[in-house]
C-alpha cells in the first residue's frame, strides 16, 4: 500500500492547518455580522444578501483561476489568496458600512477560493486512492474543526466590535506564514490533456463525468452560509440569546467533526455514493424534527449536533466522489467546480433564506432545510454515474 513520504506528510499537515485556520474565520464572519447587522436594525433580506459577498467573490474568480495554478503552481495562489484574506479581515473595524462590508466580504471570497482550491487539488493529486477517503476526511475535518470554533468568538462583540475581526486576521497570519515552508509543486501534465484545452470544454467534461458529485459540495454550502448568516436573525427573534445561539451554530460543526473521519474511512470501503444518500436523508430528517423544538436552545443544540454527524462531511465525501470519477488530468477541474457548486449553494442560501423567514414568519426555517436535503438525496439515489473506468473509456475512445 502507498504511503506518504516524510515531505508528503509535512505538506499535507501543514495545508490541513491553514484551512482549519481559514475554516475558522469563515465560521466566526457569517453569524457575527448577520448579528451585528440584526442588532443595527438590517432586515434580514439585506442581511442575507450581504452574506452573498463571500460566495458572489468566489463565482468571479472562478473561471480565471486554473490557468494560474497550472502554470505558477499551488503554492504561490495560496500565497496571494491568504494575503487578500488577511488584509479584507484587518480591514473590518475601519468603517461600518454594508456596501463596505459587501466588498470585503467579496474579496475574502476571492481569496479563501484561491486558498481552497490550490490545497484540495494539491491533496487529491497526490493522495493515493486507498487513503482518498481518509484524506480528504482529514482536510474536510481541519477546516470543520475551525467552523466550529469560529461563532464561539462572535461573543467577543460584546467586548469591542472590532475585536473578533483582528483576532481572525493574526490567526490566518500566522498559518498562512508555514506556506513558506513548503516546496512548490505544479499540476501534472497528461498526453491526453491536450483534449481538454480551453477552460470551458474542461469544465464540460467534468460535469458530463461527474455532475452528481457536484450536488453534496452544493447541499454542505447552502447549509453552511443559511445556518450562519439567517438562522441567527431566526433564532433571534425566536427568543433564542447570542451567547445560546454561538454554542448551537458550534454544536452543528462539531457534529461534522466527530463524525468526518470514520464517514471518509466508511466511504472508501462502502463507496461515497451509499454514504451521501444515507446521510444527507438523514439530516433531512433530523432538521424536520428540529423544527418542532425551535424556541429550546438545549433541544436545538443536541439537534444541531446530531444534524452534524449526518450532513457535516458532505463537502469533504463530494470532492472524494468527484475524483472518483473523474480522470486525473480533470482533477484541477473537478476540485473547482466542486468549488464553485459549493459557491452557488451558499449564495442561493441567505438570500432564500431570508426571504423565506420574511414571507413565511409562521413556517419554521428549518423545514426548508429539511426539504432541500431531502430533495438533494433522493437527486443522488435516482442518478446513476458510470463506473470510473467506463467513464475513462468513453472519454479516451
Amino acid at each position: 500500500m502507498q504511503q506518504f513520504t516524510a515531505i508528503e506528510r509535512r505538506r499535507f499537515w501543514i495545508l490541513v492547518i491553514i484551512v482549519s485556520i481559514s475554516g475558522f474565520s469563515q465560521g466566526m464572519l457569517l453569524p457575527l455580522i448577520s448579528v451585528i447587522f440584526e442588532q443595527d436594525g438590517v432586515s434580514p433580506t439585506i442581511n442575507g444578501l450581504s452574506a452573498t459577498g463571500l460566495y458572489v467573490g468566489t463565482l468571479i474568480i472562478s473561471p480565471f483561476i486554473e490557468p494560474p495554478l497550472r502554470r505558477f503552481g499551488y503554492k504561490p495562489i495560496i500565497i496571494i489568496g491568504g494575503i487578500i484574506v488577511i488584509i479584507s479581515l484587518l480591514l473590518f473595524p475601519l468603517w461600518k458600512s454594508v456596501v463596505f462590508w459587501f466588498v470585503l466580504r467579496l474579496f475574502i471570497g476571492i481569496g479563501d477560493n484561491a486558498l481552497h482550491f490550490s490545497t484540495q487539488t494539491w491533496i487529491t493529486s497526490f493522495s493515493p486512492q486507498q487513503r482518498l477517503g481518509r484524506n480528504i476526511a482529514i482536510y474536510g475535518l481541519s477546516f470543520s474543526v475551525g467552523f466550529a470554533v469560529g461563532p464561539l468568538f462572535v461573543q467577543l462583540v460584546e467586548v469591542f466590535e472590532g475585536l473578533p475581526f483582528i483576532i481572525s486576521g493574526l490567526l490566518c497570519i500566522s498559518a498562512w506564514v508555514l506556506i513558506f515552508f513548503v516546496k512548490n509543486e505544479k499540476p501534472e501534465i497528461y498526453k491526453s490533456s491536450a483534449e481538454y484545452e480551453g477552460t470551458w470544454k474542461r469544465f464540460g467534461a467534468a460535469l458530463t463525468v461527474a455532475w452528481v458529485a457536484f450536488i453534496p459540495p452544493f447541499s454542505y454550502g447552502f447549509l453552511e452560509s443559511s445556518l450562519n448568516a439567517i438562522y441567527p436573525v431566526y433564532a433571534l427573534r425566536n427568543a433564542i440569546e447570542v451567547t445560546s445561539l454561538s454554542y448551537i451554530l458550534a454544536a452543528f460543526s462539531l457534529g461534522g467533526v466527530v463524525s468526518q473521519l470514520p464517514l471518509g474511512v466508511l466511504s472508501d470501503k462502502i463507496g461515497r455514493r451509499k454514504v451521501l444518500i444515507t446521510m444527507i436523508g438523514l439530516g433531512a430528517l433530523t432538521f424536520g424534527t428540529a423544527s418542532l423544538f425551535e424556541t429550546s436552545a438545549l433541544m436545538i443544540g443536541i439537534l444541531f449536533f446530531i444534524a452534524g454527524m449526518f450532513v457535516g462531511s458532505t463537502f469533504s465525501l463530494g470532492i472524494s466522489y468527484m475524483a472518483d470519477l473523474t480522470p486525473k488530468e480533470l482533477l484541477p477541474t473537478g476540485n473547482l467546480m466542486c468549488g464553485i457548486s459549493f459557491s452557488i449553494g451558499s449564495l442561493s442560501g441567505p438570500f432564500l433564506g431570508g426571504l423565506f423567514i420574511q414571507l413565511f414568519e409562521g413556517v419554521s426555517f428549518l423545514i426548508l432545510v429539511a426539504l432541500l436535503l431531502g430533495t438533494l438525496s433522493c437527486i443522488i439515489f435516482f442518478a446513476n454515474p458510470q463506473k470510473k473506468r467506463k467513464l475513462d473509456e468513453t472519454t479516451y475512445n
